[in-house]
């Protein structure tokens, strides 16, 4: 059995209605899910880190946003190894986000051990897609900036995303200007 089969059973295990019925609640959209929370997750992304990059790749490529979700926690572990491949895969996967909840773990799970070291690389994405016709593009454009708005040193840079969707009326596009601007109140 491989890695992919065992985890999709230990998924189809665990899940339940009520998680089932938790998703289609607060993550209106899911285009397919087990039902399984997210502690489940964190324990499968630490019994499953050394699956490392290939792993990741082969969870995105599948369907479930919990093995979407899980695909990001792994990458987020192994991020270190190798930042440049992590960068990478961050802008690829961007590509197939289809709801808040895997476009948020993977904007602010991945990036946690390369946020100091590599913010010109994880800029250089946000840039690239904050004007994306993706919501969720625009969405993990500014979410993946969450991290920099404790530093005022990157306010300017994230002002200037906040600028190119001042206007957009995507909700979930809103709802993440609205989250960036309460932490910069926080900052000062």
């Amino acid at each position: 059995m491989t890695d992919i089969q065992k985890i999709q059973k230990i998924l189809r295990e665990k899940a339940t209605p009520d998680g089932r019925a938790a998703t289609e609640k607060f993550v209106p959209g899911a285009v397919k899910a087990f039902g399984v929370r997210t502690p489940v997750l964190n324990e499968l992304a630490k019994l499953y880190k050394d699956g490392g990059f290939e792993l990741a790749e082969q969870l995105w490529k599948c369907e479930s946003m919990e093995e979407k979700m899980l695909a990001a926690k792994l990458l987020g572990k192994i991020a270190k190894k190798n930042p440049a491949k992590t960068v990478a895969l961050l802008r690829k996967f961007s590509k197939d986000i289809s709801d808040w909840a895997v476009c948020d773990t993977l904007a602010m799970q991945v990036p946690k051990q390369i946020n100091k070291t590599h913010p010109g690389e994880l800029f250089a994405i946000s840039n690239a897609l904050i004007t994306s016709k993706n919501l969720w593009q625009r969405r993990f454009a500014l979410v993946l900036t969450e991290w920099y708005t404790r530093d005022k040193k990157f306010h300017p840079a994230i002002l200037e995303l906040l600028e190119k969707v001042k206007d957009d009326d995507a909700y979930y596009v809103k709802k993440a200007v609205v989250w960036i601007q309460r932490n910069f109140r926080k900052a000062r």
